[in-house]
């Protein structure tokens, strides 16, 4: 079972913000840091808390995959409703969004770096995000079947100083597919949560027959872009993410 998230906001230790509880930030707050709590106490806080990095999202693939570069971070999911502009390419409605989540969550954070992401999937000019049931997995499995689709992850990086976003373009090739395949994939309920109705890292992986592009922007955040953003963004960590593999 997933632990409950919690929105966190910040609190300064010995010039230091940390990402705490709201309820924990005012109760310190309230009493007074100076002779309330041991530098032993203190240190612990920072030093569990001193990432300053927080995630809008709550979807499990982009927790992994962030993890694979800074282990150490905040998940504070953004509640807005995901909007397409017909009158956007996909790239930019992709950025638009993902600039949306990570500004609705900001504000919580002003001393942190929020990122925000969202992940689309486009052929012949329709977009396709999280199909709304079974049937509509099926309409997009069905319209991706021996074609090649672009899948466009917009990122965007909130820090305390400077706000970037950038849109990020593969494309995946899937295999011409049979009725069959189609029914016993959605029956795995794997495609319902995804952008396209599929997963290239999971089940649906058989269906891909090649890509080009990064792959972890596939799969919903690409992390080289994502360590581009956090350090022109001036994020202090940035230099010792780890190299991606």
């Amino acid at each position: 079972m997933n632990k409950p998230l919690t929105i966190r906001s910040p609190i300064f230790l010995q010039g230091v913000a940390l990402c705490l509880p709201r309820w924990r930030a005012a109760s310190l707050r309230g009493k007074g840091l100076a002779g309330k709590f041991s530098l032993g106490y203190v240190g612990k806080l920072m030093s569990a808390n001193n990432s300053k990095l927080v995630l809008a999202s709550r979807s499990p693939r982009r927790v992994d995959l962030l993890k694979e570069i800074h282990p150490q971070f905040e998940v504070a999911p953004s509640s807005i409703e995901e909007v397409l502009d017909i009158g956007y390419r996909p790239e930019e409605n992709a950025r638009n969004i993902a600039r949306a989540k990570a500004e609705s969550i900001a504000p919580h954070f002003p001393d942190c770096w929020v990122i925000g992401a969202d992940t689309l999937v486009s052929l012949d000019d329709e977009i396709f995000q999280k199909p709304q049931d079974e049937k509509d997995a099926e309409r997009i499995l069905k319209r991706l079947s021996g074609r090649e689709h672009m899948v466009v992850t917009g990122i965007c990086v909130v820090g305390p100083q400077k706000t970037l976003d950038k849109g990020v373009i593969s494309k995946v090739k899937i295999k011409p597919l049979t009725e069959n395949e189609i029914k016993d994939y959605i029956a795995t309920g794997e495609p319902m949560d995804k952008a396209g109705a599929y997963a290239i890292q999971g089940k649906g992986s058989f269906m891909v027959r090649s890509f080009s592009g990064s792959k972890t922007n596939i799969i919903g955040l690409p992390l080289d872009e994502l360590q581009i953003l956090l350090k022109k963004t001036r994020y202090p960590l940035a230099g010792k993410a780890k190299e991606v593999t």
